[in-house]
Formats: C-alpha cells, sequence, structure tokens
C-alpha cells in the first residue's frame, strides 16, 4: 500500500498542490540534470580531462561500480518535499533555525560567495533567481531542504528553506523499516539473527538501486528517501555522485540514474532512423556535446520493484533469499536537452543490446 495519497484520494486544494509541486518539480529536473551532467562534461572539459563515459553495464541492477572519485564531477544531495516536514522528523533530518537559509546565516557561511545584496526572495522557486541562487548552494556539504513554505499556509510556495541539512537516521533502522513494511520481520531487524540482519541491509542498499556500502550523499539520499515515507505526502531526493558519475533519482515512482552515453555517428544515425527523425534534428534536440564523429547524450535508465520488494499480496511473513533480484530496469530513455520543450524522450536499449 502507498504511503503517499494519489490524486483521487486528495482534496481540490491538495490536487492542486500537487499539480503545482509537479511543474515545479519538471523544472527542477531539467535545472539539476544541467548542472549534474552537462555542466560536469564542461569542467572535465575546461581541464583538458576526457569525460570518464559509465561504462553500460554499470547500469544493470546489482552491477558493481569502481570506487573512484572524479574530482570535476558536480556532487550535491536535494530534498524536495512536497508538504512542509514536520518538527517531529528533525530528530534525524537535521534543520534548524540555525541553517535555515537567511540572509544572517547565509552571509555567516563564508565558503558560500553570497553577496551583501542577497534578496530572501530568491530563496522561492517562483523567482526568476532561484536557479542561480541554487547552483551557489549545491556544492554546500550535506542537503539543500526544498519544501512547502510554512509561513505561507494559504498558497503553494515552495523555497529552499535550509541548508546543511544532515540526515543521521541509522543504516539499520531504515533496513528495519523497510524490512518490516515488506513483512520479511515481524519487529526487529535482529530477530531471525546477524547473517539475516546483514541481508535485510544489503536489500534495503539494492531497492534503491545502490551497491552495498557506498559513499556518504548517496546512503543518506537513501536512507532520506525511506524516511520521508513516513511522511503522508510524495517527496523526490536528487544526488549526484562523482564516483557514479550519475545524477539519482528518488521519487514516488521509485528509482532512476542519468548518466552521460557516447554514440558513435553510426548509432546516431540508427536511433534516428529508429526513431522516425532527422540525424539534424536529433543532434539539435539530444545531442549536447560533439566527441569526433559522435555526439554525447543523456540517458536515463528508471527500474521497477520485483514482487520480492513489494508487499506480499497476503500480508503474511516470508523469509529473504539474498539470490533474488529486487530491481529490473523498468525504462531506457535518450532524454532531450535540458530546456528542449517539443521532443520526447527516446526509448532506446543500450543495458542489454
Amino acid at each position: 500500500m502507498a504511503f503517499w495519497s494519489v490524486r483521487e484520494e486528495l482534496s481540490n486544494a491538495n490536487r492542486l498542490r500537487r499539480s503545482y509541486y509537479e511543474l515545479l518539480r519538471d523544472e527542477l529536473d531539467h535545472f539539476i540534470l544541467q548542472y549534474a551532467l552537462s555542466d560536469s562534461y564542461n569542467s572535465f572539459k575546461s581541464h583538458n580531462i576526457s569525460y570518464p563515459f559509465v561504462e553500460r553495464r554499470e547500469l544493470k541492477p546489482r552491477a558493481r561500480i569502481p570506487g573512484y572519485e572524479h574530482k570535476h564531477h558536480n556532487t550535491f544531495l536535494v530534498i524536495f518535499v512536497e508538504d512542509v516536514i514536520p518538527d517531529y522528523c528533525k530528530k534525524y533530518i537535521r534543520f534548524f533555525d540555525v541553517n535555515k537559509t537567511t540572509k544572517k546565516n547565509l552571509l555567516s557561511t563564508k565558503s558560500l560567495p553570497l553577496s551583501a545584496k542577497f534578496e530572501r526572495n530568491q530563496k522561492y522557486l517562483e523567482s526568476a533567481h532561484f536557479n542561480n541562487f541554487l547552483k551557489v548552494l549545491l556544492p554546500v556539504d550535506y542537503a539543500l531542504l526544498v519544501q512547502r513554505d510554512p509561513a505561507s499556509v494559504s498558497r503553494n510556495r515552495y523555497g529552499l528553506t535550509h541548508f546543511h541539512v544532515r540526515v543521521d537516521w541509522p543504516i539499520a533502522d531504515a533496513a528495519e523499516d523497510l524490512a518490516r513494511s515488506l513483512r520479511y520481520i515481524s519487529k526487529d531487524l535482529y530477530e531471525k539473527g546477524d547473517k539475516y540482519a546483514e541481508d535485510i541491509q544489503k536489500k534495503l542498499f539494492e531497492s534503491y538501486g545502490l551497491p552495498f556500502m557506498v559513499g556518504g550523499r548517496r546512503t543518506a539520499a537513501m536512507v532520506a528517501a525511506q524516511y520521508l515515507k513516513r511522511i503522508p505526502c510524495i517527496s523526490t531526493v536528487y544526488v549526484g555522485s562523482s564516483e557514479s558519475r550519475a545524477l539519482i533519482r528518488i521519487s514516488e515512482r521509485g528509482t532512476s540514474k542519468a548518466i552521460l552515453v557516447k554514440f558513435t555517428k553510426k548509432e546516431m544515425n540508427q536511433i534516428a532512423e529508429a526513431h522516425e527523425i532527422s540525424l539534424q534534428a536529433f543532434k539539435k534536440n539530444y545531442v549536447i556535446a560533439n566527441e569526433g564523429h559522435g555526439g554525447v547524450c543523456i540517458f536515463q535508465a528508471t527500474y521497477m520493484f520485483t514482487d520480492h520488494s513489494r508487499p506480499p499480496d497476503d500480508g503474511k511473513l516470508r523469509d529473504i533469499n539474498p539470490d533474488l533480484y529486487w530491481l529490473s530496469v523498468g525504462g531506457q530513455h535518450i532524454l532531450p536537452k535540458p530546456g528542449v520543450w517539443n521532443h520526447s524522450p527516446l526509448s532506446q536499449n543500450i543495458i542489454y543490446s
């Protein structure tokens, strides 16, 4: 059963809020794709370094990703919530007055290149300067929190309310929460022994498309996404990783990964022909950069839960089988360049081809 209400279960006021949230999320998707992938690619090029393209097999569920961080790849963590995170969550999602995006707090953070001209309206998504403000804050340690403005109850106004937000919910608690909801345990993580508890924790990572014991931001993103299921609204977590060279997006629909892929001229011709568009139109709307005779595109893999990572229909307790997959590849698409409005993603199998 979903932890969030579908549209048909919402009041008219909350349907409007959901529509506004999804519209803003679409815009945020474009900006973060640009920052995570296109800007990272340009950073490598500006330093005369070849971009470290992800091997396509690394997008398979359970794929092992080489443990090497690329310093020119943009990293960040953004939590975007449809409503307001309640105060009782502050025990594990650490947002306080001291890390609100007030002018005083921001100017006291010496690492930020903000001037005294900073206007507080810049922190709202409706502001023309919001993207510039967000770009300044994205490199800050820990997470940025974007949520409905608590002060504007009568309006669906969203803003970047807190920065330097730590996610401190223990991994073991997150695994216990997931396993209990999926009926692999009745109460306690260790009720069936240490080995069973370890298997559950490994499956927590797998259910979010992550290798076991990955780096800090990705682990924080996973834990935050699991914890936010306690709030009856939808949320979206974006995390950029210099190790995976990917933008990972976790929402009510599950997990997706977007990476940069280099296609040869022959491959681009085949893709354009398969989708009945001209090569010129493909290059104009989908290729973010040229490399030799080929082109660089943004590719997104979306993942689906298998029966083993969904609650059982009969609600009965069951045992974990570590060998069974919890995710499968649901969709594979070449995305239009950020900012392109009139072209749809192109379905393209590259993971298993």
